[in-house]
């Protein structure tokens, strides 16, 4: 029954996200209870535990409930096994056994298992607490040229969110640590907002079956409970969340004004431009945008007809984000007026959607059909459409610097690699089966172009991570292309992303113009309700003064 029940249970990874090197801490904190508060927490749990006299009597009753009384009789056989019994004790001194240490018996009954809160309280342990292997030790050092993978694992009834730390030079992969979580993860996003630190922090938002959404701080080890926590639930459920995160109300106290999502939170996207927005999608058919310096909700889209899957910022507008939902539409909205967006139809429900970040007119949305459509927000017509897989495509990603290398990863069990520089039309590279089962989630490294990570429900194996720079037919197709390296968002201008071989000026010139006139021109949006915002444009007119300024010189 229990191998039974072992084969049964859950074993898949339903999401999945990268962290770019550079900002997990070389040697993570981690959280200890001193001796006192152990010490304590033990005394407290001594009263639950039975006593000897308990377990002795428990033995010594039957099923009646009366003590057996030891019987009289005897027989030859008895006799005989009774001398082999006294010769035996006699010969390895069983009688004076118990008498050869005053060390406490760990033996007799539950309440003989003692627990100390220091190994120098404990007879039986002769290492110092500090006495950790050198090698274990290196293994807890991140180093700088090593990318976090942040994977949601289910195991039974068991949700934990483990840690990768991934190494392409060593090409080295294993788990640093893994968090408990009190629910089903359905999405994760990284992101460096918190607003009780002064300074940058490694930390990941995840979503899951119920509304409440957690932030845990990815730079402690062995934390159980969140940096903070996104929306509330109602205690008074059976909510696990809120049971396990949140204080019981007290009798006679007003019930809280519920905040947040009232379903699961099916997908997360931090927006990089404004670092302190976070917009949620859920099965409530609404998407929020969470103000995380007050951890209140700022704006609720409600636009939709059925659940919000799929969510993306635009990476360069701060306003402009693209949704995708099961009623068969994709949306770009101009988030300065919930009101305002423009919609497209798909041929089914979108799993996926991201902006193309070397086009930044351009999106890609997959559908559970199978396909892949590529569409210019400028028109309302799409550019094209791909059958891609023969299920769902589950999985849509590009690579962080080479341009047209596209990954998708699909419900039936493949990886393929697609080329769209061309716009006209995608061009088939390569394709894999990764031996996953279902593909639940993918996704490409954030600082090496070839590398990808995907998940399954397998449950022998369900989590893989490939460098295909070594691959036969991707390295004949892009070896030649020239890569685009990341800026940090920080340290970016205008003027280097134009000398670093990205897109024409003719295109950063005109991309702030021409996504605020999309935005206006959505629809039911008027023009006095918007509300400028400070950012890309901003900077874009600050450098062409800047440049004029150079030539008069």
């Amino acid at each position: 029954m229990d191998e039974a029940g072992e084969e049964n249970r859950l074993n898949f990874i339903p999401c999945l996200t990268w962290v770019q090197r550079g900002v997990a801490k070389a040697e993570p904190d981690k959280v200890k209870l001193s001796e006192e508060e152990l010490a304590a927490l033990l005394k407290e749990s001594e009263a639950d535990l039975p006593s000897d006299d308990n377990d002795s009597d428990e033995l010594n009753s039957d099923e009646d409930g009366k003590t057996e009384k030891p019987s009289t009789s005897s027989s030859p056989t008895k006799n005989s096994s009774t001398e082999q019994s006294e010769d035996t004790a006699k010969k390895y001194d069983f009688d004076d056994y118990d008498e050869e240490s005053d060390k406490p018996d760990v033996v007799g009954g539950i309440a003989g298992l003692t627990v100390y809160s220091s190994n120098k309280d404990d007879p039986y342990v002769t290492l110092p607490d500090d006495s950790d292997n050198d090698s274990e030790q290196g293994d807890d050092i991140i180093k700088p040229n090593d990318n976090l993978v942040l994977v949601g694992h289910v195991i039974g009834d068991q949700a934990t969110l483990e840690v990768y730390v991934q190494n392409e030079e060593e090409g080295s992969l294993y788990v640093h640590h893994d968090i408990l979580l009190p629910d089903i993860p359905l999405c994760l996003e990284w992101l460096n907002y918190d607003p009780s630190s002064p300074t940058d922090s490694n930390l990941c938002a995840v979503g899951g079956m119920t509304p409440v959404i957690h932030v845990m701080d990815l730079d402690i080890v062995d934390c159980l409970e969140p940096a903070y926590v996104l929306g509330s639930a109602d205690v008074e459920s059976n909510d696990p969340v809120a049971v396990h995160f949140k204080k019981k109300r007290k009798k006679g106290k007003k019930k809280r004004e519920h905040i947040g999502h009232k379903d699961a939170v099916l997908d997360l996207s931090w927006n990089t431009n404004f670092n302190h927005v976070l917009a949620s999608g859920s099965v409530d058919q609404t998407v929020i945008l969470w103000d995380l310096e007050t951890g209140s909700v700022n704006t609720t889209l409600d636009a939709f007809r059925e659940k919000v899957q799929t969510i993306k910022w635009h990476p360069f507008e701060g306003q402009t984000l693209l949704t995708g939902s099961c009623d068969m539409a994709v949306r770009v909205f101009d988030c300065r007026s919930k009101d305002s967006y423009k919609a497209w139809s798909v041929p089914g429900e979108v799993e996926r959607v991201i902006w193309n970040h070397y086009n930044p007119f351009c999106f890609l949305a997959s559908t559970d059909k199978g396909t892949v459509h590529y569409i210019d927000c400028r028109n309302d017509k799409q550019v094209w459409e791909l059958s891609a897989h023969t299920k769902e495509v589950t999985g849509l990603s590009l690579s962080s610097s080479c341009p047209g290398l596209l990954f998708t990863g699909s419900s039936d069990g493949l990886v393929k690699v697609w080329d769209i520089e061309d716009q006209s039309k995608p061009v088939w590279v390569w394709e894999n089966e990764v031996k996953l089962g279902n593909l639940q989630c993918l996704g490409s490294s954030p600082d090496a172009p070839f590398t990808l990570a995907a998940g399954g429900d397998k449950k022998s194996r369900n989590f893989g991570v490939w460098d295909l720079c070594d691959n036969v037919a991707v390295s004949n197709r892009f070896s030649t292309r020239p890569l685009l390296l990341p800026v940090k968002k920080e340290e970016s201008t205008v003027e280097d992303v134009l000398s670093s071989n990205g897109p024409s000026s003719s295109v950063m010139d005109t991309v702030a113009s021409a996504m605020d006139d999309l935005c206006l021109s959505l629809s039911s949006g008027s023009r006095d309700k918007l509300k400028k915002l400070s950012g890309h444009t901003k900077v874009i007119k600050k450098s062409k003064k800047k440049k004029k300024a150079g030539a008069s010189k």
